[in-house]
């Protein structure tokens, strides 16, 4: 399997002493939860809170509503800001939410796919701010392929939770980068963990990217490590990996 080695400028492995670690950004479904049903793993929740109590920051960055993402922080005891709508809203509070796409664009490719192909439908969630989620039940790369025949600057992507239609340019990797300048934090100091496609931008630009053993090829090919279990039991095994390997 193919893994790309935290790097430093001369080319070299990173060393413990070189990857200065200050935050973890976390997928939730299928991540921190089993996919499908939603069921949190809670002894992932304890290492995450441990993580918290010695002082790096944790948060989400999820396709979920960035408010169930922020309501989660809040409950779970992390750190209270939350990327959501894989990247399209960046939430800090109740009623402080930063939209980074555009959602009418998005409802006007979806009214295109629902006319062009079968089985295209909503996916019952959370209201979204700046996105369209659907339901997995169409050919997703016959659904880009209408997009693009359209002009439309807008992209699908699978989060295996559900489809999500997304302007062009709007990416977890977009949400985390407003995320942690109001953190004061670089990416290269960012812990990225996550399990689908929507993750490959973030894994992009943080220092240290790990995949869960039940992501795709594609997925693990761009993470620095993968871990072999899977979901929130897979989580514990990447918080092990870095406790053990690069915190001080």
């Amino acid at each position: 399997m193919i893994r790309r080695t935290p790097q430093n400028n001369l080319g070299y492995p990173l060393s413990s002493n070189e990857l200065s670690i200050k935050a973890f950004a976390i997928d939730i479904d299928g991540t921190l939860t089993e996919n499908g049903s939603g069921m949190i793993h809670l002894p992932a929740v304890s290492k995450m809170r441990f993580l918290e109590k010695i002082g790096y920051r944790v948060f989400f960055v999820t396709g979920r509503s960035s408010i169930e993402a922020y309501i989660l922080s809040v409950f779970l005891g992390m750190t209270r800001i939350a990327i959501g709508e894989n990247g399209g809203v960046v939430s800090k509070g109740p009623s402080d939410h930063t939209i980074l796409g555009n959602k009418e664009l998005c409802l006007k490719g979806y009214e295109v796919l629902k006319q062009s192909l079968s089985n295209v439908d909503t996916k019952p969630v959370f209201p979204r701010l700046s996105e369209v989620v659907l339901q997995r039940t169409f050919d997703i790369e016959e659904g880009k392929k209408i997009l693009k025949e359209r002009d439309l600057e807008l992209d699908i992507v699978d989060s295996k939770y559900a489809f999500h239609i997304n302007e062009l340019g709007v990416n977890k990797a977009k949400g985390l980068n407003l995320a942690l300048k109001l953190l004061n934090i670089e990416p290269k100091e960012v812990v990225a963990i996550g399990d689908s496609e929507t993750d490959i931008p973030v894994f992009g630009i943080c220092g240290l990217s790990i995949a869960l053993g039940h992501s795709d090829y594609e997925v693990k090919v761009h993470a620095n490590h993968v871990v072999n279990g899977k979901e929130g039991v897979g989580l514990c095994d990447a918080i092990d990996y870095v406790t053990l390997n690069y915190l001080r």
